[in-house]
């Protein structure tokens, strides 16, 4: 079971969120290799993503359709929480711009299962606050 610190936990849920908003894919990939484990995999309604190519191509998709047009910005709740190997944190989209900017426009509370290492295994979202209907 991985040993951490408030830093650590910090520094864990800050590269997870940055992840979502990295625009280089060079970056992400390697993000992603640095914050999974090879066999590591993404829980989200009713989805898997298993393995690194997979993720990458889930944050992709996720960061062309939802932060790549500036629209929302990856934020966190800065509130990290532990038990044994599991992390949990709140992700979230703020809009940017217009009447809302600033105000959350979906969030999902996130469970980390980690490995001796401190990589992600298992990552389980699950949304709290759904995307306003278009």
């Amino acid at each position: 079971m991985p040993q951490t610190t408030d830093t650590d936990l910090d520094q864990i849920a800050q590269r997870y969120i940055a992840v979502w908003s990295e625009p280089q894919a060079a970056a992400r990939k390697r993000a992603v290799a640095e914050l999974w484990a090879p066999d590591g995999v993404e829980f989200v309604e009713g989805a898997q993503f298993r393995g690194p190519d997979s993720l990458v191509d889930r944050i992709s998709e996720a960061y062309g359709l939802f932060v790549a047009s500036g629209e929302y910005h990856v934020t966190g709740d800065n509130h990290v929480t532990v038990h044994d190997d599991v992390r949990m944190l709140t992700i979230q989209l703020t809009y940017t711009k217009g009447p809302q900017a600033g105000e959350v426009a979906w969030a999902a509370r996130v469970f980390l299962v980690l490995d001796d290492d401190g990589r992600i295994l298992q990552d389980y979202h699950l949304t709290v606050q759904p995307l306003p209907e278009a």
